[in-house]
């Protein structure tokens, strides 16, 4: 394959997620201010995108209460700094099952099941310019954890999205995920300009090594935009590997805690970090007016 490597490249900063990692830094922001002021400084450092999950204010936990979104929302939109708002849509399909010998009944701790009309019903309130829709399911992570969306699930969501005029972010796995996501715009469910997220070495989805990666990238249609990551100790060198390959970045602390060894990051810092390599190979830096001229999105 020749070297394509994009010359104009935007940022997406992955704000909180849902993982537990509250208690493993203090950056991670937890309460709707604390996730809209990370989303601002990680604007002003340069990301064009910031991807919001929520968390109970309370606990840090993962969640999905709408106001929770709506509050991160009006204070993203108030800020002095222009931005692509994009929020999650992945909660709501978390199956924990019970033991090896017993997997029923579901282990209520953990298990959170939706409708799709629930499961994108802060995307109808605070339409968004871009949600997630995480494009199938697999075993994730340790334990009994399976993350669920079904093909009628995914049509269902796909066509909400599609219908609410926001920009739906297919999040890949793994080479399955592209595959369905490919039947999606085909059947029209998802429709052009496609944007897709290349999510490396979750387990156990797609490994975070070159070979996987590349052959992810070489199933992407090469009219769609694709971004990339890794996490963990592999997430500040994908910024070089997914524009050398034609993509766009995705760092911030959903993803990864660290700017180094042993240096806790805010997203400021992670995104500062991006733009320092992706400015020394050579590219340039886009902000959100591009990115919605390149995405046709719509802005409110």
């Amino acid at each position: 394959m020749p070297l394509a490597m994009n010359r104009d490249v935007f940022i997406t900063c992955a704000v909180t997620g849902a993982g537990d990692t509250t208690s493993k830094s203090p950056h991670v922001p937890i309460t709707p201010k604390q996730i809209a002021d990370s989303a601002i400084d990680a604007a002003k450092a340069g990301a064009a995108v910031v991807h919001c999950h929520v968390r109970d204010p309370e606990t840090g936990a993962a969640s999905r209460r709408n106001d929770l979104y709506k509050e991160v929302t009006d204070r993203i939109r108030s800020a002095d700094v222009d931005v692509v708002l994009n929020l999650t849509a992945g909660m709501g399909g978390d199956l924990i099952f019970g033991n090896v010998e017993q997997p029923l009944p579901l282990n209520p701790v953990g298990t959170d099941m939706a409708g799709a009309t629930e499961r994108v019903s802060h995307v109808a309130e605070c339409l968004p310019e871009i949600c997630t829709l995480d494009c199938g399911t697999m075993n994730f992570s340790l334990g009994d954890y399976v993350m669920t969306n079904t093909p009628s699930m995914l049509r269902a969501m796909a066509k909400l999205m599609t219908d609410l005029g926001v920009r739906p972010e297919i999040e890949a796995f793994d080479t399955g995920h592209l595959w369905f996501a490919k039947q999606l715009v085909e059947e029209g469910l998802i429709e052009d300009p496609v944007l897709i997220q290349l999510c490396m070495g979750i387990p156990w989805g797609a490994p975070g090594d070159l070979n996987t990666f590349m052959a992810m990238v070489n199933n992407v249609p090469s009219t769609w935009t694709f971004s990339a990551f890794s996490i963990g100790r592999n997430a500040m060198a994908y910024p070089a590997a997914a524009v050398l390959a034609g993509g766009n970045v995705r760092v911030g602390l959903e993803d990864n805690l660290y700017a180094g060894k042993g240096m806790l990051a805010t997203n400021a810092q992670l995104v500062e970090k991006a733009v320092t390599v992706i400015e020394g190979m050579g590219a340039r830096i886009i902000g959100p007016d591009e990115v919605r001229k390149k995405l046709k999105l719509t802005k409110r």
